[in-house]
């Protein structure tokens, strides 16, 4: 083998061996991460003082500032005066969504369209701290297109959990209900029967879903729809969450009415969105089933305010006056009652990147700071069964990591304006 070494006289030999040790010197792949506290989710307390060490994109070790000698050419972020969080993670996004057009406008995007419009909102995401997402229902795989863009390094945005089409009976919530009969429309996931919905959780599976989201009630910003009113039946929603066991995916219920949010919970879904017409037996059920909520209480604030401007129909307004305080009331007995809970905002509904303004909304109607941390956290972590990898600041997780200025425990506020952001090691946002 030639040596390059034998070939260059001693004093260029000399220069070349300095620059090759420099440039192993300013090569680190360590990254130091220290700040005034961290919030510990798995504990439920503030740590003081830390020092975070990452090497490639994995927390190797968690120590106090002092215990561990920083070296001085090393990567160091010094973030005095914030707070630490685990990487925020939303349960219910439409990243594919544009908030300003709904109704009648909705019809104007083509799928390309709205899977384009998805990269800026995913970055919008990120950007916010949400570096993990579950995105419930897209037109036409878009979701799933995005998701693998993000992942091959093609666009920035957070880590992808993805339903592709929601499942819907014929005139369902997620069925397109706007045009008449002549055009002959329905939307890709709408089935009907046993067989039927399962041949439709398996198509989703073949094209790349890694979650299974299904409608079982009438909605606020379907046209035609009642918002309490029961869609699949029983069995039907059995057949759709027994296929989705069988291949290892986890499930998601559209729910507002009472006896819509039963059958999902008695059929053993994962998580039941909305869950806006609670009663005393669906949250004991709830509890029984190990059921997760997933509540968007910020969302009636934008529907309300700039619905009517983004083309919300009027028939969908007054839905929402109706469901928007009796889901924050539900929110409040759920908390109290101790049901499983993990952060969805329903984002796409109103701007991709507010997702943070729903934390002080959490507090607001009855969990501490803590409980809505977690809920943005380690609960979404594990029941995904990722929190081995994620949700929580420890040692051999991935580093996934926010920082907001000041102490969050004390402001919710801060939540919504992060100031750092780091996803699988790289830091993305300073």
């Amino acid at each position: 083998m030639l040596n390059l070494m034998h070939f260059l006289p001693l004093n260029k030999l000399t220069i070349f061996a300095a620059l090759l040790s420099i440039s192993f010197l300013s090569y680190s792949k360590t990254l130091y991460v220290s700040a005034d506290a961290m919030v510990d989710v798995k504990n439920g307390k503030l740590v003081k003082s830390p020092v975070l060490v990452i090497e490639n994109d994995t927390i190797v070790k968690i120590v106090k500032q002092g215990k561990v000698d920083i070296p001085v050419e090393a990567d160091h972020l010094d973030l005095q005066g914030q707070t630490l969080l685990p990487g925020f993670m939303d349960m219910h996004v439409h990243l594919t969504s544009d908030p300003t057009k709904h109704g009648y406008k909705r019809l104007s995007s083509s799928i390309p369209r709205q899977a384009l419009f998805g990269v800026t909102s995913a970055k919008k995401t990120l950007m916010a701290g949400f570096t993990t997402v579950r995105n419930l229902g897209a037109t036409g795989y878009a979701d799933i297109a995005l998701r693998d863009a993000i992942n091959d390094g093609d666009v920035i945005g957070p880590r992808m959990f993805v339903a592709g089409p929601s499942l819907s009976i014929t005139g369902g919530h997620c069925d397109n209900n706007l045009l008449p009969p002549e055009f002959k429309v329905t939307a890709t996931g709408v089935a009907n029967g046993p067989w039927a919905v399962r041949q439709k959780v398996r198509e989703n599976i073949k094209y790349g879903a890694d979650v299974i989201k299904f409608c079982a009630t009438g909605g606020v910003l379907s046209k035609g729809t009642k918002v309490g009113a029961q869609q699949f039946s029983q069995e039907e929603m059995n057949a759709i969450v027994s296929e989705a066991n069988l291949r290892g995916l986890v499930s998601a219920a559209h729910a507002h009415g009472t006896e819509g949010i039963k059958a999902a919970i008695k059929a053993g879904v994962t998580t039941v969105e909305h869950a806006s017409f609670l009663d005393k037996e669906a949250i004991k059920l709830a509890k029984k089933y190990g059921t997760y909520f997933s509540m968007d209480i910020y969302t009636t604030e934008y529907i309300l305010s700039e619905g009517e401007k983004a083309g919300i129909l009027q028939e969908s307004l007054d839905k929402e006056r109706v469901v928007g305080g009796k889901q924050r009331e539900s929110f409040r007995q759920a908390v109290k009652a101790g049901v499983k809970m993990v952060f969805g905002s329903d984002a796409g509904v109103y701007p991709h990147g507010d997702n943070g303004q729903q934390f002080s909304r959490m507090v607001q109607f009855g969990m501490t700071p803590m409980q809505a941390i977690q809920a943005g956290t380690i609960n979404p972590a594990t029941m995904l069964k990722i929190d081995g990898k994620l949700g929580s600041l420890s040692e051999g997780k991935l580093a996934d990591i926010v920082a907001v200025k000041g102490n969050p425990l004390e402001d919710m506020l801060l939540l919504a304006d992060v100031s750092v952001v780091i996803k699988d090691g790289k830091i993305v946002k300073q």
